[in-house]
């Protein structure tokens, strides 16, 4: 078996541990794939934390208590060796079930929420090393009618897996093709880079990379665009307002490229930096203050396009770079709601 399919073979205990949630389960599988000094690498305001033990008691035991038929679906799972020589495996999917008690103090609902993953997973010697994960959690915040911040100006919904139903890749690895899909978004990122700074949208060339019908999804806060009509208004151009320098500090930053058939994957920590100098971007002011981001994408590559293109940024990090604790804003608002603490917003135990 290749490389890559096994990496995918071992994630897949962890995954079929936690699609049925059982506690003891997941505890094993943790231990058994991470290495002791594993380091995971969270969205704000989960952190980093180092090991299977803490990864657990810190982030997943306080999820299942709060979702206590929790459960994890994958859409997509892709595994390839970076150009540095590291080997990932991606996931993308969501986390559901019922939401019964407040979680980092987002109000319960009683019904079902979805919260959406981007993990990936780098394998040394069939163990992992490092995790890098975005849980898109202002979607939970949005289903708890819980966001603070201004709308999205993107749709907002349950953001669907591959049309083609078939991102969960098979072996054998197809070294040629995951290379020219690789190198095909590579391409498309260089052509982005030239704009604003080398002249208009023209300069992209987009129409050479997206298929007339593409879907980008964005994370909550900035929602899905459809077509590259629908990517530039409710995404690109606002985002570019605000942040015209993007691209002009490559030199601080990582990329970690994997391709896996017609899919592509993108990790880095932080993998974008750019100064916050206009305004038009979720409200945020234009403060000059420079500002990294975390950003963790999936590609499906359909007939030499991108035809979609899954993203996840941490948001409530950016909020924090610029001095807006959005969770704080939430506490504001349970100061009124039944089952928190009327002086602090906290959840009462």
């Amino acid at each position: 078996m290749d490389r890559e399919s096994f990496n995918k073979k071992l994630i897949s205990s962890l995954r079929g541990a936690m699609y049925d949630f059982s506690e003891s389960e997941v505890h094993k599988q943790l231990d058994k794939l991470f290495e002791q000094e594993c380091v995971v690498r969270l969205c704000y305001p989960l952190g980093e934390i180092v090991g299977a033990e803490k990864f657990y008691t810190e982030v997943y035991k306080p999820l299942y208590a709060a979702l206590p038929d929790l459960e994890r679906r994958d859409n997509i799972v892709i595994a390839g060796s970076t150009q540095e020589g590291a080997d990932w495996v991606g996931c993308c999917g969501y986390y559901t079930g019922t939401f019964k008690q407040a979680w980092l103090d987002i109000p319960p609902t009683g019904h079902q929420v979805v919260m959406r993953f981007h993990e990936f997973y780098c394998f040394e010697e069939n163990r992992v090393t490092e995790v890098q994960a975005l849980w898109d959690i202002p979607e939970v915040m949005m289903q708890a009618g819980a966001w603070p911040m201004a709308p999205s100006l993107g749709r907002e919904w349950h953001v669907p897996g591959p049309a083609t139903q078939d991102g969960i890749v098979q072996g054998p690895y197809e070294k040629s093709v995951s290379s020219a899909s690789c190198q095909l978004i590579i391409d498309m990122i260089t052509a982005m880079k030239r704009h604003p700074s080398e002249g208009g949208p023209e300069v992209m060339e987009m129409n050479k990379f997206w298929h007339p019908k593409m879907n980008w999804y964005g994370p909550s806060g900035i929602g899905t665009g459809r077509g590259i009509e629908g990517f530039r208004k409710w995404h690109q151009i606002p985002f570019l307002t605000a942040m015209p320098d993007r691209g002009k500090f490559v030199d601080q930053i990582t990329y970690h490229f994997f391709g896996d058939g017609n899919y592509v994957g993108v990790t880095g920590w932080p993998n974008m930096i750019q100064t916050l100098s206009d305004g038009g971007w979720m409200g945020i002011a234009p403060s000059g203050k420079r500002i990294t981001m975390r950003s963790l994408d999936f590609w499906r590559i359909e007939k030499g396009l991108i035809r979609e293109n899954w993203v996840l940024v941490d948001l409530l990090d950016v909020y924090e770079q610029v001095g807006v604790d959005v969770l704080s804003r939430v506490r504001e608002f349970n100061k009124a709601r039944p089952g928190f603490d009327p002086e602090t917003g906290c959840a009462l135990k």
